[in-house]
């Protein structure tokens, strides 16, 4: 197992968590805005599967 020679810095433990927060922050903006298009009907070049049973009614 890969073990770190030095130890990392406070600064740069922080950086890298703050990195990682944001990328959670953008990822559920997008999921929020592709399903707010979805259930509008307003989405373009998405593509996602609707059952059979939905059609036939």
């Amino acid at each position: 197992m890969a073990v770190p020679k030095k130890k990392t810095s406070q600064g740069k433990r922080n950086q890298r968590h703050a990195h990682w927060k944001a990328k959670a922050s953008v990822a559920a903006q997008k999921a929020l805005s592709i399903g707010k298009a979805v259930l509008s009907g307003r989405a373009q070049g998405f593509v996602y599967p609707i059952s059979e049973d939905e059609t036939e009614d």
